[in-house]
């Protein structure tokens, strides 16, 4: 099982990393601004994924009969009927998009990006289903060979274009490879059908994923709609790079983690005993992952922005923190999100999201006033903090996991993240003004420390996963497997229906 982890973290470390370096490139070759359109991309596609997303991938994972062929194909032409719709969408809303953003002039590209929603839906579900026997690689392979290749083409791309299409021509060209690839790796063979029952049977799975997606949305790209509405593009690239410099450890974190703890939840859902504690590990392996990212930009997040992208981007230096501290604590709910997933109960994660949600009107109304990014970026850090709340909440009393092994990693994170604020505002303290600003990073560094050592239930998970074990962590031949039966209604929280750019 060690081994598998390592595949998952790897291939999916992999393939953020070398989008994350597409995107560093791009950033350093072209203008802050032109990289502040290009970003619009990105978030035009996701309006479109949002308004179709029914985690159907994952419905493959979860559901007891997913090895079903005649389920895969139904669901696959569920999904290409979905794609289909999906870019009618994004083709027809891409002027007011465009409009909206301010950059008009380039209505062509959105619609142009109308095709990756077909694409998108054409990549075979064959890669999903073999997760449920943990096997791995086809997946990994289908995002890290597009993401190498998206990378390798900027060059040749900016010697040609030379501003934002350079970045439109890459996520069309990592669409084309995801899809391609998909189908080479595949075991069945390619048969979508459109069958009544099965698109009946996916609405319900799916409905409250197409309402968390909305609502994920506006967690991920609702700030960016409001800084490129009322900043322009300009500032707009600066938020947008740092955000993505945050997240891209969150979302290999989700995926690995999904990856890796769903089949093992969904397989001892029914068994309260075994699910519990695994839950219990889940969370905590959530909590190590924001503790860690938090840790990790206070220690290289200035140094890393003024060497890899230069002058241009010397304003996001002081906005690093705050954005680890906000995707930190994003992360660290994933835990509960998957323990809810597999046992299909979307709608915790939806609730948990939401508080983030709410606090967009008053992000966009402080904006209106001439609030600069960091503000922004605490009012965002706030509702993060409820749904985290909330989500600890709701596993304890619904899903009857005791959260009490948490009280310890909670206060310990509570600390870090109070010693990554010292450090970000240690400038205009007053009374520290004497002292050097490395000890703010001394105080982050001990209090991570204590933070990691007092998650006891995953440090006894992880140090198991060297023999043979169930999905719950126990001794046993690896040969355990999501048990046959119906689906629930659940789906992927962070990843279920989109391919990152």
């Amino acid at each position: 099982m060690l081994r598998s982890a390592a595949l998952i973290i790897s291939g999916n470390a992999l393939a953020s990393i070398l989008s994350l370096a597409r995107n560093l490139l791009v950033a350093r070759l072209i203008t802050v601004e032109n990289y502040g359109i290009a970003a619009t991309f990105a978030i035009s596609i996701a309006v479109v994924e949002m308004l179709s997303a029914l985690g159907l991938q994952a419905q493959i994972v979860q559901a007891r009969d997913g090895n079903d062929a005649r389920l895969q194909a139904g669901l696959q032409g569920f999904q290409m009927f979905r794609g289909i719709i999906s870019a009618t969408l994004l083709f027809f809303l891409a002027r007011p998009m465009a409009e909206f953003m301010g950059i008009g002039y380039v209505t062509w590209a959105f619609q142009i990006l109308a095709v990756i929603p077909i694409l998108n839906s054409l990549v075979h579900f064959d890669i999903y289903r073999m997760n449920r026997a943990m096997i791995y690689l086809p997946g990994i392979l289908s995002t890290t060979i597009p993401a190498f290749l998206s990378f390798l083409a900027i060059v040749p791309l900016f010697w040609i274009y030379g501003d934002y299409r350079v970045m439109l021509y890459a996520i069309l060209l990592q669409s084309v490879l995801t899809f391609v690839i998909s189908h080479a790796v595949a075991e069945r063979k390619f048969r979508p059908i459109l069958d009544r029952d099965i698109m009946l049977r996916g609405l319900r799975f799916g409905w409250p994923i197409m309402i968390n997606s909305a609502v994920l949305f506006a967690v991920f790209n609702g700030e960016k709609l409001i800084v490129g509405r009322e900043m322009g593009p300009s500032m707009l690239a600066i938020f947008a790079m740092g955000v993505t410099l945050t997240m891209t450890p969150a979302l290999v974190f989700a995926k690995s983690a999904q990856t890796f703890f769903l089949p093992r939840l969904s397989a001892v859902q029914d068994v309260q005993s075994q699910f519990a504690k695994l839950a219990v590990v889940t969370m905590q392996v959530a909590f190590a992952a924001g503790i860690a990212l938090i840790l990790g930009v206070v220690l290289l997040g200035e140094s890393f922005v003024a060497v890899v992208l230069g002058e241009k981007y010397a304003a996001l230096a002081p906005l690093m923190v705050w954005l680890a501290i906000l995707n930190g604590i994003r992360i660290s709910k994933q835990g509960a999100s998957d323990a809810a997933l597999s046992r299909a109960r979307t709608v915790y994660s939806l609730i948990g999201n939401s508080f983030h949600v709410l606090t967009l009107p008053l992000s966009w109304y402080a904006a209106i006033q001439g609030a600069d990014l960091q503000t922004i970026v605490i009012i965002s850090i706030m509702g993060e903090t409820m749904g985290l709340a909330v989500s600890m909440v709701l596993i304890r009393n619904r899903l009857l996991v005791p959260i009490a092994p948490m009280t310890l990693p909670v206060i310990a994170a509570a600390v870090v993240v109070l010693t990554a604020v010292v450090f970000a505002v240690w400038s205009d303290l007053p009374v520290l003004s004497g002292l050097p600003r490395y000890w703010a990073a001394v105080a982050c560094v001990v209090a991570s420390v204590v933070a990691l050592a007092s998650l006891r239930e995953a440090w006894a998970f992880l140090t198991g996963l060297s023999r043979p074990t169930d999905a719950s962590g126990s001794a046993a031949p690896d040969h355990t497997k999501v048990p046959e039966g119906d689906g629930g209604r659940d789906g992927s929280p962070l990843n279920s229906d989109r391919i990152d750019y």
